[in-house]
């Protein structure tokens, strides 16, 4: 009688567990029953955004692997590390010719004539911000810079940007064989990724250094004074160098004024 009541407890305990578990499995498939279309939803989502990555890779594969490592981790003495950099920082050094990089040098060069179109630097960035995320360029950025206002642009420029690009963007020498290049011809875009960015020798300007609204200022000044010809300093640029040139051309046009005046006094004497 006690062993035949040790069996029964026992059975018992077994279809008591085999209850349990059949009552887990079904919560499981019903809370996955409830969520599976959200998170099918999401995979498909992410798959679209991907795609332009999984291009992007392939273009990094045949073109940036060698100098930026198989994850954009950089290789040193090549090129340096591409994680968290961005999209914009890419689409800026491939869309001006200046990556893919022909030689090592003080500086990459700017070209007019890129490697890849700007559908391929698209996709180069969206591979860069998929491995490590970074800076974009907001999608309403010429928007910004419509309703930019071209005065206080013009104060940010004075004080951050013309040491090096010059007072009317011309550019300039920098040391150790860099340079600032000239703003003539350079898009809302261009501008608003080296700004955020800070490509070879330019500091970084973060958002919270100058806001969107600051650039898109900043941006529709040398529009309004580079990009548009205007020259409200007077008829004559000078090339456009800054104050050496107009220094240089006062001091010319002065001295031979003085000289021309000093004679006529002589002479009538």
């Amino acid at each position: 009688m006690a062993a035949s009541a040790k069996r029964r407890r026992g059975w018992r305990k077994r279809l008591g567990a085999l209850a349990r578990f059949t009552g887990a499995l079904v919560i499981v498939g019903g809370l996955y029953s409830v969520f599976s279309p959200g998170l099918y939803a999401q995979e498909s989502e992410a798959g679209a955004i991907d795609a332009d990555a999984v291009k992007g890779q392939e273009l990094y594969d045949t073109s940036c692997i060698t100098c930026h490592g198989d994850n954009g981790e950089g290789v040193e003495g090549r090129g340096p590390s591409l994680i968290g950099v961005g999209s914009a920082a890419v689409e800026f050094q491939v869309n001006t010719g200046r990556m893919p990089m022909a030689a090592q040098g003080a500086q990459a060069p700017d070209s007019d004539y890129p490697v890849f179109t700007e559908e391929e630097a698209e996709w180069l960035g969206a591979y860069i911000e998929y491995l490590g995320g970074g800076d974009v360029v907001p999608d309403d950025l010429d928007a910004l810079v419509a309703a930019g206002t071209v005065g206080e642009g013009g104060e940010l420029y004075r004080v951050n940007c013309s040491s090096c690009h010059g007072f009317s963007g011309g550019g300039g020498a920098l040391s150790s064989g860099a340079h600032a290049p000239s703003l003539s011809g350079v898009t809302n875009e261009e501008l608003y990724q080296a700004m955020l960015t800070g490509p070879q020798n330019m500091p970084v300007f973060a958002d919270n250094q100058l806001t969107p609204e600051q650039k898109a200022d900043l941006i529709a000044y040398v529009q309004f004074i580079v990009n548009d010809d205007r020259d409200p300093g007077g008829v004559f640029n000078l090339g456009r160098f800054g104050p050496s040139t107009e220094g240089l051309a006062i001091f010319l046009v002065g001295m031979t004024a003085l000289l021309l005046t000093t004679l006529w006094i002589a002479g009538k004497s």
